[in-house]
């Protein structure tokens, strides 16, 4: 009895909380109303130029790269922390510890029943990209990541030109600019924020270096599995000259699989990059438009979307590598 009575009273508790933070929310937005999204594909960057590299030119701190490294950092905690759990001889992990065991255990069960006797070769790889994608697609549920940053007038309308007032209209800041003789005064959108922090995975130069090096190490995984005859499967001249009708369908067949792998690239970035893209908009516009509460149920949404993408990430490089160990036209067994 109780305990069924503390049970109430908790949740009486809570509910309350969560009732006042709702009429707070409101008056927050009555207040401050919120301002439209500015919907940006490139990164923007936080830092005037660091440095310039020969070849590649102006190099910035971009918010997206800044994300990346506070996800490597979160990672090597994570792992510092499983690391300490697993030394204390405690025999069944519990919290964050316990969760990722769990999770690496299914990972690797996973590339077992895939790739076999490659399993602790390739496992490894796909551990690590599903961790850090993860972590970086749920950086997105952390307040502030997205909304705290610089802000700066945006191209075209104020840029070059003082800023003489400042109104708003339906919730979208717009400024009167005070232009040189000749010119009228006209209005425009006043400001674009620059987060500090936004989601790696909404940046294509992440997503597509993570494709490169997935697919890149696909390739080696190959050839450590079957020496010089996995490039068979991109130039087989074996039948070139014995049977030139089938040599030159097999010829084009290697063609069409060094297509193929170049391809995985642009599959691997963009079903990442399109997923957490579309996932950040969706916030955007909902806090826009429905500023208490909404949110909630999306991030909610995102947090599924984050871990499913993740695990499709990982699981694509554990099939396209055991792949890769399998031998070309039955001369090795299949996994």
């Amino acid at each position: 009895m109780k305990l069924e009575k503390s049970r109430s009273w908790r949740w009486g508790v809570n509910r309350w909380i969560i009732l006042v933070l709702v009429i707070l929310g409101v008056f927050a937005a009555r207040a401050y109303p919120p301002i439209l999204p500015h919907v940006q594909l490139p990164a923007e960057a936080i830092t005037g130029r660091l440095f310039t590299l020969p070849v590649i030119g102006d190099f910035y701190l971009s918010n997206t790269l800044l994300a990346t490294l506070i996800g490597d950092v979160l990672l090597l905690v994570l792992a510092l922390v499983i690391r300490r759990a697993i030394r204390s001889g405690e025999l069944v992990l519990r919290g964050v510890a316990g969760a990722v065991e769990a999770l690496m255990e299914a990972l690797y069960s996973m590339a077992e029943s895939t790739a076999g006797k490659w399993a602790a070769t390739i496992f490894p790889w796909m551990a690590a990209i599903v961790m850090l994608v993860l972590i970086s697609n749920w950086l997105e549920l952390i307040p502030g990541t997205d909304s705290i940053g610089l802000i700066h007038h945006a191209e075209g309308t104020a840029q070059g030109y003082p800023v003489q007032e400042i109104a708003r209209v339906g919730g979208l800041p717009v400024v009167t600019i005070v232009k040189p003789e000749g010119e009228a005064a006209g209005e425009g959108e006043g400001y674009i924020l620059a987060p500090f922090v936004r989601v790696a995975s909404t940046d294509l130069n992440f997503t597509i270096s993570l494709a490169v090096i997935s697919v890149v190490m696909s390739q080696i995984v190959g050839i450590r599995a079957l020496g010089l005859s996995y490039f068979t499967k991109f130039l087989n001249f074996k039948t070139f000259f014995s049977r030139p009708l089938f040599g030159v369908i097999d010829f084009g067949v290697g063609l069409l699989e060094l297509i193929s792998e170049t391809s995985k690239i642009l599959s691997f970035g963009f079903r990442l990059f399109g997923n957490i893209f579309a996932g950040s908009v969706l916030l955007f516009v909902i806090g826009s438009l429905i500023p208490v509460f909404a949110q909630s149920a999306v991030l909610l949404f995102e947090f599924f979307i984050g871990l499913i993408q993740a695990l499709i990430f990982g699981m694509l490089t554990l099939v396209f590598m055991s792949q890769a160990t399998a031998g070309h036209a039955h001369e090795e067994a299949t996994h």
